[in-house]
């Protein structure tokens, strides 16, 4: 029996695919703890009975709505990831040195959880919740990649290893990518220590109460969702694609994803059911397309069940999460900030009634199902721990 220390941020889209790896784990036997700032967002999405230790994160950082591209990355390493990092790790360590894993499995945003284990020389493992980082999405723009690392550097000079080289991000001993190259593309990142292992879908506790008998067995079902961070920014893409639903009620019926309230909401109504909240993975089971930002996880959770997709990237790593799924011919991509509800029902009529973005995904479904998912990577992180290294380096 081993153990395994999973380092995450208090982001609900970093912690969910981990949630499947913790559970098979558990299943095989082995011990299973969790480091987090937030340790009743880890109990909600894996369970009451998780072990959490708590760490200090950071709070009130908000982004301008209009930063773009490189400036909103540095904004995001800037304000949010290196000091999280910094939060953390005192947490993280002690974390460490209570639990005595065998394995740390750091979340590849959760630089505390990587460099922690390098300080403290223990084996680790990334958890890589978005495939952007094994693209080549950063080759041409040499200025970006050097000002990361110069970031990386200081970390590591603050809270890891000074003597230590690898970058945080990648793990020389396993780094698991909840993707397939099949939707990364061509220029996917490979390394021995690098596994794609597709998807990581789990069982998720859902609120009661959704109307499940409102869907219309008779016309097409739509999920529109911007994630669970974007409520910020969301009211008047929401706006216009509600308008591009209600003009296709006769043949679709669309559940709308609202967690700030920018749209009234509407109740029970017959063509758009516009809630708060939803259980998106029994919802995609039904749906026919989504309408999302490209989050990773959402993309991935659509394809998992072979449902095309109108993505509108908004910012971060979806710009490029969007462009995979365009290049993989599983959807069409909008302008998030511009488009209209005619854009908007144009694209969602070609995602539904096309043939050809239907068979794509349904070609990733298979790749995404075949690779293994959690059980695929539970059996990697075993043997890191057992002292068989998947990969000497990237």
């Amino acid at each position: 029996m081993s153990a395994f220390l999973f380092v995450v941020p208090p982001l609900v889209g970093h912690i969910n695919p981990t949630v499947g790896v913790a559970a098979e784990l558990s299943a095989r036997g082995h011990r299973v703890a969790w480091a987090c700032p937030e340790p009743a967002l880890v109990s909600r999405l894996a369970g009451t009975e998780a072990v959490v230790f708590p760490c200090r994160g950071i709070t009130g950082i908000e982004r301008p709505p209009e930063l773009r591209g490189p400036e909103a990355l540095k904004f995001l390493w800037e304000r949010y990831l290196v000091p999280l990092a910094d939060a953390m790790a005192p947490g993280v360590r002690s974390a460490a040195q209570d639990f005595r894993p065998d394995v740390v499995v750091a979340d590849q945003q959760a630089f505390a959880g990587a460099l922690v284990a390098e300080r403290l020389s223990l084996p680790w493992a990334t958890s890589a919740t978005t495939s952007a980082e094994f693209t080549d999405a950063y080759d041409g723009m040499p200025r970006v990649a050097d000002w990361l690392k110069e970031r990386l550097t200081e970390l590591r000079e603050r809270i890891g290893d000074p003597a230590g080289t690898a970058d945080p991000r990648f793990s020389p001993h396993l780094a698991l990518a909840f993707s397939t190259p099949e939707l990364v593309g061509p220029t996917a990142r490979e390394g021995d220590a690098i596994r794609y292992v597709g998807p990581s879908i789990a069982d998720r506790p859902a609120a009661p109460g959704f109307p499940w008998e409102w869907l219309d067995p008779g016309r097409a079902k739509v999920l529109v969702t911007l994630g669970t961070a974007n409520a910020d920014v969301g009211g008047r893409f929401l706006a216009e694609c509600l308008t591009a639903l209600r003009e296709r009620a006769d043949r679709v019926q669309a559940v709308l994803v609202d967690p700030g309230g920018a749209l009234a909401a509407t109740g029970e109504d017959k063509d758009v059911l516009i809630l708060p909240v939803v259980p998106q993975l029994p919802l995609l089971e039904r749906a026919d397309a989504v309408i999302c930002h490209a989050g990773h996880n959402t993309v991935c959770e659509a394809l998992w069940h072979g449902v095309p997709l109108v993505v509108a990237p908004i910012r971060d790593d979806q710009p490029v999460v969007a462009a995979q799924v365009v290049d993989a011919g599983a959807g069409i991509r909008v302008r998030f900030g511009r488009v209209t509800a005619p854009r908007l029902g144009a694209a969602l009529d070609t995602v539904l009634h096309e043939p050809a973005h239907r068979a794509a995904a349904a070609r990733l479904r298979t790749a995404f199902r075949t690779a293994g998912g959690a059980t695929a990577a539970a059996g990697h992180l075993e043997q890191l721990a057992a002292g068989r290294v998947p990969g000497a380096g990237l």
